[in-house]
């Protein structure tokens, strides 16, 4: 298993996620309806037209999902949790077919103050 402990981290340390993903359609829609997002913007190609994107705009949790999971390897495998997610930003619209890539920054580090065996780090 790979993944790095609280000890292996340094503080202003940027892991670029590789390798980067391609949204599909079928992505977009089975996570959309999965989710029971009924926005049709998400999976409707006629309402989505109309709109000021012109076309089908990717679910945004999808893309939050898709960066947090490709975070996976170099941040948080050997973690037993995610405690918070906060400032999620949606600056610019994903389309079917745009390629995301993701990365972090290790923020800060310190070892936990109610569990002796763990430490707590702060990513971005």
């Amino acid at each position: 298993m790979g993944g790095r402990y609280l000890e292996d981290f340094e503080v202003g340390t940027i892991y670029k996620h590789d390798p980067g993903r391609t949204i599909t359609a079928m992505d977009n829609t089975m996570f959309t309806l999965m989710t029971m997002n009924t926005n049709p913007l998400h999976f409707n190609e006629d309402y989505a037209s109309k709109t000021q994107f012109g076309r089908i705009v990717v679910n945004g949790t999808l893309v939050f999902s898709l960066a947090v999971g490709m975070s996976v390897r170099d941040i948080s495998e050997k973690a037993i949790a995610n405690l918070s997610y906060e400032f999620i930003d949606h600056v610019n619209p994903v389309f079917n077919g745009d390629t995301l890539y993701a990365e972090t920054e290790i923020i800060s580090l310190r070892e936990s103050q109610s569990k002796s065996d763990r430490g707590i780090i702060y990513v971005e």
